[in-house]
C-alpha cells in the first residue's frame, strides 16, 4: 500500500528496486546500467538513482568507473569462496545460538516456514529459493543476536546470485531430498536445545550447498578463460 512507502526516500526505493534486480540476475553479472532510461522506468530523476548506485558500489554489487559508466559487478569464484567460508562460520554459530535460546514463538515460525519448503531445484527455481530463504531466516532470528542476524542478512543477499548459478548447473535437476530432510532435522535438534549437533549438521548443510557447487563450476569457467 502507499502507505507502507512514506518513510522512504527515493532513493532507498531505487537502491531496494535496484539491489533486488541485481541479486535476482534481472540485471546480468558484467551488464551496464542504462541510467536514464532505468530512471525513467522507476519514475525519478537521475539524482536518486545515482546515490542508489553509490551504496550498491560501496557493497560491490555495481562498479562505477571515471566515466560514470555504471555495470553490475561480475561474478567469481573467489568471491563465492568468500561468502561460503564466512557462512560457515556464522551459520553453524547461529544454529547453536537457536537451540539455546528459541522461544515458543521462534519454534512455531520455523515449523511453519520448514512445512512450506520445496525441493531447491531448477524446477522449482525462485519460489524454491525463497522458501529456502525464509526457512534459515527464521532459524538464524532465533539466535537473538541482532548482529550476527545482519551479517547473515547480508551474506544470504550477497550470495543468491551463486545459487542461481547453481541451479543452472547439472546438480540442479538432482531432487536434493537430503536438503529437506536436514532442514527438519535442524528444526528438531534446535527445538530439542540440542546445541552442538545442530551446529554441526548446519556445517555439514552448508558444505553440500548450492553456493559450493557454483564455486567449482566458477573456478572450471575461470581456468577454462586462462589456458
Amino acid at each position: 500500500m502507499a502507505g507502507q512507502n512514506l518513510f522512504f526516500s527515493k532513493s532507498d526505493l531505487a537502491y531496494a528496486e535496484l539491489r533486488s534486480r541485481i541479486l535476482t540476475g534481472t540485471l546480468p553479472a558484467g551488464s551496464r546500467l542504462a541510467q536514464y532510461e532505468l530512471a525513467d522506468s522507476l519514475n525519478m530523476s537521475i539524482t536518486p538513482l545515482r546515490e542508489a548506485i553509490r551504496r550498491l558500489s560501496s557493497e560491490g554489487l555495481l562498479d562505477v568507473d571515471t566515466h560514470r559508466d555504471v555495470r553490475v559487478s561480475t561474478m567469481s569464484s573467489d568471491e563465492a569462496r568468500q561468502l561460503f567460508e564466512v557462512r560457515l562460520s556464522l551459520d553453524p554459530t547461529a544454529a547453536e545460538l537457536a537451540a539455546r535460546r528459541r522461544t515458543d514463538d521462534d519454534i512455531a515460525t520455523m515449523r511453519g516456514a520448514v512445512d512450506r519448503l520445496l525441493p531447491v531445484t531448477r524446477q522449482w527455481g525462485d519460489e524454491a529459493l525463497t522458501a529456502h530463504r525464509a526457512f534459515h531466516q527464521a532459524l538464524y532470528r532465533a539466535s537473538h543476536n541482532d548482529v550476527l542476524i545482519r551479517l547473515l542478512d547480508d551474506l544470504w543477499d550477497k550470495s543468491d546470485r551463486y545459487r542461481r548459478l547453481g541451479l543452472e548447473l547439472p546438480p540442479g535437476d538432482e531432487p536434493r531430498t537430503r536438503d529437506l530432510q536436514e532442514h527438519h532435522r535442524l528444526v528438531s535438534l534446535v527445538v530439542d536445545g540440542r546445541a552442538a549437533e545442530a551446529a554441526q549438521l548446519m556445517r555439514d548443510h552448508i558444505t553440500h550447498s548450492l553456493t559450493a557447487t557454483a564455486i567449482s563450476a566458477l573456478e572450471d569457467r575461470e581456468g577454462a578463460r586462462t589456458a
